[in-house]
């Protein structure tokens, strides 16, 4: 495997992505600040914690309030995320287009927003649904601006520090529903949680080169053969496999869930073994996508296997 040299952004160039842009799209800056992608799969995994948590008799009404109230505080959150990065971002060839480094954003704007949703989706499930939903809301958020964003450029920890915040939203849609966490609720979490590691260490190999310009301390920086990437991303496919055996041991699901939820994952670690093979962009994007085709599909067995 070759050495990769990683050389660090010109001046030059951190100027030109800096220049504000002359084209305006409030909409889609709006869209972007607030990562509606990655803000519609946290509402997809709070939906389904909804679901699965939900008592005999769904109630519409208090589904919209709990998944409204956690994309509030989801939206909020990328917003600070991005207010928080804008200088790094600037420096990363997938981030510069941004609507802060890109200049179309003032970040005295990105603030007030990020801040207004994050609080207003605390305050939002804290009054139509309960405490314990509000509370993991509020931890969802500090967790990722204060523990995760400032540990990118500290430590290779960061990645499992911000699998955390990513996990909690099935388990606010859990709360949401049933005000308690049980061990089913836990059985999202780690669901979610071993889920994210090898979609992370993918996502980091293919951008390795952008993640060590910006001084970003990722796993991939200092693994310059891919081979504690690969391994990495085997071990948490495993773990993923044996967690997805959880919600029908904690009588979640039917007895269908297991073989279905087990092939599923063994497809998914397939891909985690073919990277951890051959440790090169093509494979890491074949997991990356493979991770967005799992969960999806992982939720939606998950909710049709429902006792």
């Amino acid at each position: 495997m070759k050495t990769v040299t990683i050389n660090p952004a010109s001046a030059d160039e951190v100027a030109a992505v800096r220049k504000p842009a002359s084209t305006s799209r409030p909409v889609a800056d709006f869209a972007e600040l607030v990562k509606a992608r990655l803000t519609l799969l946290v509402l997809l995994t709070t939906a389904v914690g909804f679901y699965l948590g939900a008592p005999e008799g769904f109630e519409p009404l208090a589904f919209f309030h709990a998944v409204f109230g956690t994309a509030l505080a989801a939206a909020g959150a990328a917003a600070l995320n991005q207010w928080w990065e804008r200088q790094l971002d600037a420096l990363m060839h997938r981030t510069m287009r941004r609507p802060l480094p890109g200049g179309r954003m003032l970040p005295r704007d990105a603030i007030f927003v990020g801040g207004f949703l994050s609080i207003a989706g605390v305050l939002y499930l804290g009054l139509s649904c309960n405490f314990l939903s509000a509370l993991l809301a509020a931890a969802t958020i500090a967790i990722y601006i204060f523990g995760y964003t400032p540990l990118k450029r500290v430590s290779t920890w960061n990645t499992m520090v911000g699998a955390i915040p990513g996990a909690l939203p099935p388990m606010i849609g859990w709360a949401a529903a049933r005000n308690e966490l049980g061990w089913s609720a836990w059985s999202l979490f780690a669901i979610l949680f071993c889920w994210q590691m090898p979609h992370f260490f993918a996502i980091a190999w293919m951008y390795r080169e952008d993640y060590a310009r910006a001084g970003f301390r990722m796993l991939s920086g200092s693994d310059l053969d891919g081979a504690r990437s690969g391994k990495q991303s085997v071990l948490f496919a495993t773990l993923l496999l044996a967690a997805s055996s959880l919600p029908a041991v904690a009588g979640l699901t039917s007895r269908s869930w297991l073989p279905l939820g087990l092939l599923a994952g063994a497809g998914f670690l397939a891909l985690a073994i073919q990277f951890a093979s051959k440790r090169e962009i093509p494979q890491a994007r074949r997991l990356f996508f493979g991770s967005i085709i799992y969960l999806p599909l992982l939720l939606a067995l998950l909710v049709l296997t429902k006792i």
